[in-house]
Formats: structure tokens, C-alpha cells, sequence
């Protein structure tokens, strides 16, 4: 897929509040995504100089393309911010209209524009005439199921001078329920000439074949199923290409990718914060685990990296008593 001058592979990982920060970027990216889109930054100017801001502005030893979602609903206010964030290395800014949350709906952001399409023109216009790199846009397919406006929305943004489309098959109103749309995301596929990003509810690397052969896109998004298995990445790509499935990974090496996320997260936000954040990565990834519910709820209740670093040693030499290259899914059998 082409975005601009940026040529990359067709898997994307969705941005997600709280979760695609840089240490879980950088991982998905090792283990095969083509791009990862940031977390959302607020184009409020006034929060610019916050911590949170400054840390997720922060794309230090990120490979490219460095992609930065935006989010608000002043088209000022929205270049001002692309401005910003290309000025602290962002080659790709992508604006937000796909976020069903209240808090950001409330103040008619994220995917609350779908309800004015002469306001999505102008920030759109507003944001690629501000930058010289490629702008992106994320939506859904409408408000809800009885206004469903994303084919003129595509439009809109194709004459805009967008560059790629992601879109999450599902309403503002479907939140993340029920199955996505992916009829509509062939219908936008068909009607524009940018390349199509398709997103929801991808899961498995035969579910992904099936969402492009369906869809027609140019590459697919992966947001919750990548949550606690980034190698997602590259068993769709190994799948795309081969028609065949890898082996899922021995409990040894989700054990060294575990404690490795666990550092990159400990050295990005500092050992309180670290610790705090960890926990939900070390839930996901340890699910499955024989003994994972009472080891979560005891990691809940630790305070320091070290501890949390020793609790996973435990689980895990435990858990490679039955075998190094054994699965979760074998050892939640045995």
C-alpha cells in the first residue's frame, strides 16, 4: 500500500487510547505491521505542554512511517496540531472520526462529525493544506444504522486530498457490538480512488484473507486482537502469503516478549507509572495461562516493577514445566 511517498505492507495497527503507545508500537512493528497509528493526541494547544502530550509526541528510535492520529473539531485548532506533531517527526497525521467514546463525542469530536459533513470539509481541508506530508483520516460507517453517510464522507475526503481511508465497519452507535460491515467497506472501496484500510473484528489470519477478499481493500486494521498477541502480525502475513498457518508461539517466547514489553514499558514512563500500565499488557498476554486469573488478580496488588518481573518468572517457569514449545492452548488442555 502506497500513502504518499510511504510504501508499506497491508497491516496496520489501529490506534488505541491508552494502549498503542510508543513501547507497543515499536513491538508490533518488530513483529510484522507495516504502520502503527499513535494514540490520539487533543488538538488543544492548551494541552501541549502536558506530560501525556509530551509522551506521546515522543517518536524516539520509532521506524517509519511515523503516523499520529488528532483528534477535535476546530479546523484551526486540528492544523495547529498537525503542525505540531510533524514539527516533532510525524510523516503521516491522521485525523479522528471514528471514536464512539461520550467524552469525545460530547464535544462533537471523533465520530460526532459524521453528523455535520460541511464541517468534516473544512477540517479536512484545513489539516492537508496545513502539512506537506500525507494525511489520513479513520471513521465509521455513519451515526447509526439510519444515518449511514461514510460513501459521502469518502468522498469528501478523496476531494479533500486525504490519502488513505481507514474504516471501521461498524456505526457510532454499534460502538463494538455486533459484526462489522464489511459490504459497506467494499461499497466505499468501489466509490474512491485512495487506498481502503478495513477495520473490525479481524482476529485470525483466515478471517483477514477473508475481510480483503470481501472488501477489496488495500490493507486491513488490527486493534483488540493484537491486544497481549502482537505476533498477530506476523502470522496474517505469513497466512497472505503462503495460504498456510504458523505455528502459534511456545510459551518461551511469549515469556521473552512479555518481559521485553515489560522494560520498554518501565523505561517509557518511569517505574510508578510503568508498573501501573504493565498490568493490563501482562493480563492479556497471560490469559489462558493454567492459574492466569488468580496471577492477575495477585499482579493487580504489586507496586514495583521488580515484583511484577518476579511474578512473571514464576507463572512462567511453571508454566514451562509441561514444555518450552508448548502453546497456551495446549497447556490450557493438559
Amino acid at each position: 500500500m502506497q500513502i504518499g511517498s510511504h510504501s508499506l505492507n497491508n497491516l496496520v495497527v489501529a490506534p488505541m487510547a491508552g494502549v498503542t503507545d510508543r513501547p507497543f508500537r515499536q513491538l508490533c512493528r518488530r513483529m510484522g505491521a507495516g504502520m502503527a497509528v499513535s494514540e490520539m493526541v487533543a488538538s488543544n494547544s492548551l494541552l501541549y505542554g502536558s506530560a501525556k502530550t509530551q509522551r506521546r509526541a515522543n517518536h524516539a528510535g520509532e521506524p517509519g512511517p511515523v503516523s499520529v492520529q488528532i483528534v477535535g473539531s476546530n479546523p484551526a485548532m486540528l492544523a495547529e496540531a498537525a503542525r505540531y506533531n510533524v514539527d516533532r517527526g510525524a510523516q503521516i497525521i491522521d485525523i479522528n472520526m471514528g471514536c464512539p467514546a461520550k467524552k469525545i463525542c460530547n464535544v462533537m469530536a471523533g465520530s460526532a462529525l459524521l453528523k455535520d459533513e460541511a464541517l468534516i470539509g473544512r477540517i479536512l481541508e484545513a489539516v492537508v493544506d496545513a502539512v506537506e506530508v500525507p494525511v489520513t483520516l479513520k471513521t465509521r460507517t455513519g451515526w447509526d444504522r439510519d444515518n449511514k453517510n461514510v460513501l459521502s464522507v469518502a468522498r469528501i475526503a478523496e476531494n479533500s486530498g486525504i490519502r488513505a481511508l481507514a474504516l471501521h465497519g461498524r456505526t457510532r452507535a454499534d460502538g463494538y457490538s455486533g459484526e462489522a460491515e464489511y459490504e459497506t467497506i467494499a461499497e466505499v472501496k468501489a466509490s474512491i480512488a485512495i487506498p481502503v484500510i478495513a477495520n473490525g473484528d479481524i482476529t485470525t489470519p483466515q478471517k483477514a484473507r477473508q475481510v480483503l477478499d470481501a472488501t477489496g481493500a488495500d490493507a486491513i486494521m488490527i486493534g483488540r486482537a493484537a491486544q497481549g498477541r502482537p505476533w498477530i502480525f506476523r502470522e496474517i502475513s505469513h497466512y497472505l502469503a503462503t495460504g498456510e498457518l504458523l505455528p502459534k508461539p511456545g510459551v518461551a517466547e511469549i515469556r521473552s516478549i512479555l518481559v521485553e514489553h515489560m522494560h520498554d514499558l518501565y523505561e517509557f514512563y518511569g517505574e510508578v507509572a510503568g508498573t501501573r500500565i504493565a498490568r493490563k499488557h501482562i493480563s492479556w498476554y497471560t490469559k489462558g495461562l493454567p492459574d492466569s486469573a488468580a496471577f492477575r488478580h495477585a499482579m493487580n496488588q504489586l507496586q514495583s516493577s521488580r515484583e511484577q518481573l518476579q511474578a512473571i518468572d514464576q507463572l512462567f517457569s511453571a508454566a514451562m514445566e509441561v514444555g518450552n514449545n508448548h502453546t497456551f492452548g495446549e497447556l490450557l488442555a493438559a
